[in-house]
């Protein structure tokens, strides 16, 4: 019998795919995007030293306070503004976006153009 893989199987896999053709450097870091089912975590990391430069999730205390939920889009798009003004604090301007395997539609969509709209350039 044919087992069907799980979607995170798949999304790991289109996720190891993608990691072969980017990479972070240092004059334009990769924004990496992770979903769990209540949360979601972006990192801007460079990745020849291997370094995280800025993070954001909605984990964090000050970002979940104004949210009514953490994992609709509005949580995403919250997020993607609180990432781009820290990236911008330390002086990163452009970044290569990296969706971690997901679909580029919903939540992941709306950080994006969320950070873009707040001054990342991707």
């Amino acid at each position: 019998m044919i087992r069907k893989k799980s979607r995170a199987e798949v999304r790991q896999k289109k996720h190891r795919r993608l990691r072969n053709r980017l990479a972070g450097t240092t004059e334009r870091p990769r924004l990496a995007v992770f979903r769990s089912n209540s949360h979601m975590y972006v990192q801007v990391i460079d990745d020849t030293v291997g370094h995280t430069l800025a993070s954001a999730s909605t984990v964090e205390k000050e970002v979940s306070a104004e949210l009514e939920k953490t994992n609709n889009v509005e949580a995403a798009a919250h997020l993607g503004t609180v990432i781009a003004k820290r990236a911008l604090d330390k002086g990163v301007t452009k970044v290569v976006f990296d969706r971690g395997g997901y679909i580029y539609q919903g939540k992941v969509k709306a950080l994006a153009d969320a950070a873009r709209e707040a001054g990342l350039e991707f």
